[in-house]
């Protein structure tokens, strides 16, 4: 897949220390991520096909289901607006 997944510039990607809870910061809403949604929003920065994202999580998930699964929650994502 040659599409380059990033956030769009009005979606924040952020720790709350309170919470102890990453959160994707959008206009209007705020959306509490769970698992490793995080650490797969923040190789979604433009630079990255799915591809490479997918290659860089197996590399540190071996044996994870990362190559059905990310593609599918990162395109969900998209459908939604929250990537672009």
């Amino acid at each position: 897949m040659s599409w380059r997944p990033a956030l769009p510039a009005s979606t924040l990607l952020r720790h709350d220390r309170v919470r102890d809870a990453e959160l994707l910061l959008m206009p209007e809403r705020v959306v509490v991520l769970e698992g490793s949604a995080a650490r797969v929003l923040r190789l979604c920065d433009g630079s990255r096909a799915v591809d490479e994202i997918v290659d860089e999580l197996s590399r540190s998930f071996p044996g994870a289901p990362v190559a059905a699964e990310v593609p599918e929650f990162l395109a969900r994502l998209r459908e939604r607006g929250w990537l672009r």
